[in-house]
């Protein structure tokens, strides 16, 4: 049962799904009032809300729009952002508790399946579909047969989670293609059947200044790391030169000269464009291959059919691998000359996820971030897409949703930002 590449069907159990709702909402998000404040208590995560989100601010229109778009006689289809891990899932179940309770809910299956049988058993009860890569159909199925009787269906159309929470990442079509069968299926018996895609949004903001929090997880990240702090530098510099010597690090492992005169953007471009071009030639790509999804698309076929040749398989992992960290890192951290005390929080649970593997301590953070201070979630739901009004194509879907997830999300800093929410500072990264 517990095999972590064989999808078994979610088992809900609405009376622990309930109880967890309770759980989650104290102990996870909120914390317990009297003691989240009062040392030495506030340093133990249950207590103080495992994810520090003191405070929810989702208006009551946003609540209904979403509403609205689910129930019985519809087929509905949640897609919020997925800006953090842990925090999303906490976030993503105090949402459908108020609009749709018995919604499944997509996780990787490392979670769902990797962590043992009785927890495996624990989040199949809670609802949870685990995502088994390359092999999606049964959870595909799955999920369109759920969403026809009445119930919602939760998944992130971001994939992973990239640490960027003021930019949607390009979106996955998984949830617009379910949504297209439930709507055939359900058209079969009731031609006035309707099938909702419902985005939510949520962006985190810290509720008091925590820089001497930030800089304290950065020291751990510069001696974990073993990069010497300059002791001049800003916050954001340390962050900037710690990024700075992890390039440094990568070009002289690919063996390509480290240009001091370029900007961050410019040297990881430059880098990123060698690892693509010898990762195309190792696997004996098209030339004309431009696009990186499809190149790491490719390269995983290449391992799937070359099995036995195991130096190979290093190789292009290694390529792979390096590619999609440095991608990481996209064209959003150089975009503005400010930056946030949220973005610099972003940099380092980036950092320490892709970089800090060294023990427990390390994998812990990895499974369960711990924020620098308390927060409020700022949730705001876009317009739903309606795909029983849908004419074009599956590209179009997926391109509309994404225009209405972004433009709530920039609203929403913008929002913040008007009311004093945000502590700024220089942006090391930006470039004009």
């Amino acid at each position: 049962m517990s095999k972590i590449d064989v999808f078994v069907a979610p088992r809900p159990n609405p009376a622990l799904i309930r109880a967890m709702t309770s759980v989650n909402r104290i102990v996870m998000l909120r914390g317990i009032p009297g003691f989240r404040d009062l040392l030495p208590f506030n340093r133990l995560a249950g207590l103080r809300g495992v994810a520090n989100v003191r405070h929810i601010d989702f208006p009551h229109t946003d609540l209904e729009r979403l509403n609205a778009s689910c129930g019985a006689g519809k087929a509905t289809f949640i897609t919020p952002n997925h800006p953090e891990f842990f925090t999303d899932w906490m976030i993503d179940k105090e949402i459908v508790s108020q609009v749709s309770p018995l919604t499944a809910s997509w996780a990787t299956n490392g979670v769902v399946n990797g962590l043992g049988r009785l927890m495996q058993k624990f989040w199949l009860a809670n609802n949870l579909i685990a995502q088994i890569p390359g092999n999606s159909g049964a959870a595909k199925e799955h999920s369109v047969a759920w969403a026809l009787k009445g119930h919602g269906v939760l998944l992130h159309p971001e994939g992973g989670v990239g640490w960027h929470a003021n930019i949607v990442a390009p979106l996955l079509p998984g949830a617009v293609e379910m949504g297209l069968e439930a709507l055939k299926r359900g058209r079969a018996t009731d031609p006035d059947f309707m099938v909702w895609i419902a985005p939510v949004v949520w962006k985190l903001a810290f509720t008091r200044n925590v820089e001497a929090a930030l800089a304290k997880e950065c020291a751990y990240v510069e001696k974990s790391l073993k990069i010497e702090r300059e002791s001049t530098n800003t916050l954001p510099q340390r962050i900037h030169h710690v990024y700075s010597t992890l390039l440094a690090r990568d070009e002289a492992v690919c063996g390509t000269p480290s240009n001091a005169g370029a900007t961050y953007t410019e040297r990881q471009q430059a880098l990123f464009a060698e690892l693509s071009r010898r990762l195309g030639k190792s696997i004996s790509s098209d030339a004309d291959v431009t696009d990186t999804a499809e190149l790491l698309r490719r390269s995983r076929r290449w391992q799937r059919e070359n099995t036995g040749d195991a130096d190979g398989q290093k190789q292009i992992r290694k390529l792979a691998d390096t590619i999609q960290r440095l991608q990481r890192v996209g064209s959003w951290a150089s975009a503005n000359p400010r930056i946030t005390q949220e973005e610099i929080a972003e940099h380092l649970k980036r950092i320490r996820n892709d970089y800090c593997r060294g023990g427990l301590r390390d994998t812990m953070n990895r499974f369960i971030p711990q924020p620098a201070g308390p927060r409020c979630a700022h949730i705001r739901v876009p317009e739903p897409l309606g795909l029983h009004e849908h004419t074009g194509s599956i590209d179009d879907a997926v391109a509309e949703l994404h225009r209405r997830m972004q433009e709530t999300v920039t609203r929403t800093v913008a929002e913040i930002e008007a009311g004093g929410g945000f502590i700024f500072y220089p942006n090391p990264f930006y470039h004009r």
